[in-house]
This record gives structure tokens, sequence and C-alpha cells, in this order.
């Protein structure tokens, strides 16, 4: 009796989330119908309307429309002089800035860095980390992992970057004076390798093998977690589990937390042998001779919060499960967007190599951080690829509390949405802005330009830890492949393709055709 009864509240649970689903997901698709200026039941195939009331845009969209990125970029330029735009995704309102002043209010707050709902998917993978946490463990995070991305630091990460941007320069030579390829296929190879060697002090060798079940888990966990975040059918766990989404997701969860376990253990291991080995002098000569790499998880090992007290297990697996997501796809993005920039501007490409014929000569020596310090033009080109295409095209905050925008009274609950990718065409700042012109970030040109303009890492309290960090990798492998091939391509803006998911990646992929450089003195 007792087993029949659990078995009828499980399925009255099942029967209630269906209709929660059905009601969630029929909202979704029929919230164009209530729009306030519908006039006939034929515009139901309209994707949604806009109304101006008092200066504030409201419309009503189809998130699961396959357009919705579209749609919204060509309505907050076509409303660009409207103060803020009320948008429905689906059955919740959501406000959308991009606007330098009405951006600063919400980054600037450090009362207002709560993540929005659709993080959530985020946290059977990453947990409760630096990206998904809030409130006073975020807090205490932040300021307990700073310290481990300070400048000084990412000098020893170097000779990792410089290593994995040589093996991917081999791996291209295969493409010289060959027909066009799939230049993204590569590059993400390349920041995976080094952010498992920078993160976890583990060597995968993704560009080698790219067929490891861990490579593939990595890739396929990213799509997983976007398909589910746009698919509220799939928001409830339990039909997300029995569905085969959901199987795929716990098969990789399984294969990337396995990993990360193994690799902590291990440096536990190293760590009590090497405890051993100080309590004599002879050990200690032979650690010294066999110095190993350090990675962020030996900093974490060593951290510690205000209370002096260490990481938990599960808060180390959480972040550097953390830089693993989001320190390998967001770069491998940017660079296949600055090296389509490059190959479609060969006036400006000419000028990067300018600049390092300045810096290297015909020397081939490796890069160093003072390099790094003189290629000044080609962190500028670096800069407005993320101004056209910042790889987090979207993020989004939950108020915990009300504020004013503009005048405008947003209650508590409200979830914001920043568009990083609009705000950055702003041409107040950015004077014709779809043009890709690295001048603009020329010291002289970019003085006095309101701080919240430019935010390809976001702002305020909550900007990206890795920033840094990400700039040096960039700049290092860009470096590495322009000292080696002239890029070119063929393949039109159009045909680009571009797709907003978690990160604003090329749908059709980078397509290139590489070109042996001619040495300085030739």
């Amino acid at each position: 009796f007792c087993q029949y009864v659990r078995q009828s509240i499980c399925l009255l649970r099942f029967e209630v989330v269906i209709c929660l689903t059905i009601l969630i997901h029929s909202q979704a698709n029929l919230v164009v119908l209530s729009c306030e200026d519908q006039k006939t039941s034929s515009d139901v195939n309209i994707l949604f309307k806009i109304t101006v009331i008092n200066k504030l845009a409201i419309c009503k969209l189809n998130v699961y429309f396959p357009g919705f990125w579209k749609q919204v970029i060509k309505f907050s330029e076509e409303y660009r002089c409207i103060p803020l735009l009320k948008v429905w995704v689906g059955p919740f309102p959501h406000i959308i800035l991009y606007h330098q002043d009405t951006v600063e209010v919400m980054l600037r707050n450090s009362t207002f860095i709560e993540k929005s709902y659709l993080y959530r998917f985020l946290q059977p993978w990453l947990g409760t980390g630096l990206l998904t946490s809030t409130g006073k463990k975020w807090h205490s995070r932040r300021k307990m992992l700073t310290p481990t991305f300070h400048f000084t630091i990412l000098v020893d990460f170097l000779e990792v970057m410089i290593e994995q941007a040589n093996i991917l320069v081999q791996n291209l030579e295969q493409h010289l004076d060959k027909d066009p390829f799939n230049f993204s296929l590569y590059i993400v190879l390349c920041t995976l390798d080094i952010i498992c060697e920078t993160a976890m002090g583990k060597n995968i060798g993704a560009q080698k093998n790219k067929n490891s079940d861990y490579v593939k888990a990595v890739q396929s966990m990213s799509d997983l977690i976007h398909l589910r975040q746009k698919s509220p059918w799939l928001w409830p766990n339990i039909l997300y589990n029995i569905s085969g989404k959901g199987r795929q997701h716990h098969m990789n969860l399984k294969i990337l937390h396995s990993f990360t376990d193994k690799v902590i253990e291990e440096k536990l291991c190293k760590i009590k042998q090497q405890e051993r080995y100080q309590k004599g002098a002879a050990s200690n000569n032979h650690l010294g001779k066999n110095k190993e790499r350090k990675a962020f998880l030996d900093m974490l090992l060593d951290a510690r919060d205000e209370d002096g007290e260490k990481l938990s297990y599960i808060g180390i697996r959480e972040e550097v499960d953390t830089f693993m997501f989001e320190g390998h796809d967001t770069t491998a993005v940017a660079l296949n967007w600055a090296i389509y920039l490059l190959a479609s501007h060969p006036e400006i490409q000419r000028k990067v190599n300018s600049e390092l014929d300045e810096v290297f000569g015909d020397s081939d020596h490796h890069i160093t951080m003072e390099d790094l310090k003189k290629l000044r033009y080609l962190e500028c080109v670096i800069k407005e690829a993320l101004r056209l295409f910042p790889s987090v095209p979207i993020f989004a905050r939950i108020l915990k509390e009300e504020c004013y925008i503009r005048g405008y009274k947003i209650p508590k609950g409200t979830n914001i949405m920043i568009l990083p990718y609009a705000l950055h065409r702003d041409p107040d700042n950015f004077p014709e802005p779809e043009k890709f012109r690295p001048e603009r970030f020329f010291p002289e040109n970019s003085a006095g330009r309101h701080p919240y303009s430019y935010i390809p890492f976001s702002a305020g309290p909550r900007n990206c830890i890795g920033q840094r960090f990400a700039l040096v990798e960039e700049k290092i492998i860009l470096a590495t492949i322009l000292r080696h091939f002239w890029i070119e391509t063929k393949q039109k803006y159009e045909d680009v393709g571009m797709v907003a998911e978690l990160i604003l990646r090329p749908s059709k992929g980078i397509w290139i055709q590489l070109k042996k450089r001619p040495t300085p003195s030739s």
C-alpha cells in the first residue's frame, strides 16, 4: 500500500509538472497575440510588435523562434533613442539595457550582482562557484581568488601559452597555400589545451587528440546548457533527466567531474609527498631540480578566506570547473572574429605585421612579457574585434531590490538583460560603428570615453576576473600566427553567420587561406 501511495504521489507530481510546462510553453508561443496593438488573429505569425508608451518601448517576443537574436538587435537599433526596452521573453518580462548610463546603474552597484534564473542550468557542472554564486559567498570567493589573477602571476603561464600556440601553428602548416579551411576547428582545441594546463596543471593534448572523451564532453556541455536555457519544457529536472538530452548531459557531467576529481586527487597526493621530502636537505635539492609549473589549482589549494579558512574540496572543484568553462570557448571565439577581421582587412593586417617586424625583426625568439607590452597596435585590434563581436553577447541579472533607471522605477524581481553587442554600436561613442577601426583604441582617441560604453568583459564589481589572462593569451596566439602566415578569406560577412548562444559564435565557422608570410628582410 505504501509503495502504491508513493507511486501515486510521484505520478501526481509528474502530471503537475507536465501541466505547468505546457502552460509555460503555450504562454511563450501565444505571447505575441497579447500585444497592445494586436488587431486580427492573422497576425499570429508576426514574431513580435512594439508599442511606445511614454518613451518606454514595450515589445513581446517568442524567445524560441530561431530569429530571436536578430530581432532583438534589430529593435535595439531601431529604438536606440528609447531609454528602456521592455521585452517579454516567453512568460517573463525583461528590461533590456544598451545605453552607457543605464548599464552603469546596473553594473557599478554591488547590490545588483544576482545572476538571472537562466544561470542555474550551469550549476550541475559548475556548482556555485565564482560565476554562479551570489551574496556573501560570491564576495568571499571574489576576494579570495583575485590575487591568483595578478599580472605578475600571469608571467608563469607564458610558457604554456607559447608552447600551445606553436603547436597550433604546426597544425596549420598543412593548409599552407591550399584551399580554404575552417579555422574554428583548430583554435578551440588550442585554447582548451591552454586553460587545462594553466587551470589544472594537466596537459590533455586536445590539439593532438581531439577525440578524447574529456574534449568531446567539454564541447558538448555548452551546447546542451544553451539548449536547455531556451527550452522551458526542459527546465523541470524530472523532464530533463528522462529526455535524451538530459541523459547525454548526465554522461558528460560524469566525465567532466571525474576528470577534475582525478586531477585534484593527484595534486593532493603530490603535495603530501613534497611535505615528506621537505624534511631532508637532499629531498629539498631534488625538489628544486624538478620544479613543476604552477597552475590555478595550486593557488586554490593555498588560498584562504578572511577567517583563514581554506577552500573545501567541493569549492576547489567548483572554481576549477568554472575556469575551464569560462576560459576556453570565450577566448576561442574572440580569436575567431579577430582572425576573420584581419583576413577581411589586409591593410590592417599589414599594420600588425609592421609592428611585429619592429618588435621581433628576423628573430624567432619566444615572445616575452616585454614584447607583449610593445604590441600596442595588436592590442587595439583585439579590443576593436571585441567591440564588434563581444564573446558574451548578453548577460543577465535579477533585481533583489527596486531601483530607478532614467526616472523609471524598476521593481524588485525584474530580470535585466544587458546587450554589449548593441552598447558597443552606439554611434555617439563609436562613429560608423560597423566599421573595423583599431585606431579607436589609441590612447588619444579613447581618452574621456565613458567607462561603461565598452564592456566586453562586463564591468563593475562583477567584471571578468580573468580578463588580463584572456588578453595576454589572445596577443600571444595572434602574434604567433601572424609571425608565420599571411591570412586571406573569401568569406563574406553575410556568409559567416552569427548565433548568440552562451557566446557569440560564427555559425558557419571562419574559413581562411594561409600564405607564407615574407620575412622582414625580404
